[in-house]
């Protein structure tokens, strides 16, 4: 499994933000309004995921005080913590689309006013998901092997 790219979690985000912000040209005035605190559910999801990522690198790096870490386990954090920063970059993008089209907006229309207030709360949220998540599959990895010095490489 290799680690998560940068770029692929841009592609997702510029593609959500896209599909949104034309969905909004077409239908943002039948729309209800935004909830102010939507997005906040994927910041305690984030704060969660980076407790875990403590929790989980201190278990791989066999710190004093906590049990190794069995295989399959890991497997299941580095599964979620690639999920989440994938989820992360998506909602993340949505909520740039939002943004994207009611901010000129807001002068214009007091919908789009309190709609800005929570693509912003929501953007924030998102991207401090796609943090945990990254952070997550970081903590996964195993630390490198100590160097050996060979018996040729000794100082004499």
């Amino acid at each position: 499994m290799t680690f998560t790219r940068p770029r692929d979690l841009l592609a997702a985000a510029g593609g959500a933000a896209l599909l949104l912000h034309l969905l909004l040209k077409v239908g943002y005035g039948s729309l209800p309004p935004l909830p102010i605190l939507g997005g906040t559910t994927l910041l305690a999801f984030a704060a969660v995921e980076t407790v875990l990522g403590f929790t989980v690198r201190a278990r791989i790096r066999r710190r004093p005080g906590t049990r190794p870490m069995p295989a399959l386990t890991a497997a299941k954090a580095v599964v979620l913590a690639k999920a989440s920063s994938l989820a992360g970059s998506l909602v993340t993008g949505a909520w740039l689309g939002v943004l994207g089209y009611v901010l000129p907006r807001r002068s214009d229309l007091t919908a789009a006013a309190a709609d800005t207030i929570a693509a912003v709360i929501g953007a924030v949220c998102a991207a401090a998901l796609v943090a945990a998540g990254l952070w997550l599959e970081r903590c996964c990895r195993t630390p490198d092997p100590p160097l050996r010095r060979d018996s040729a490489d000794q100082v004499r």
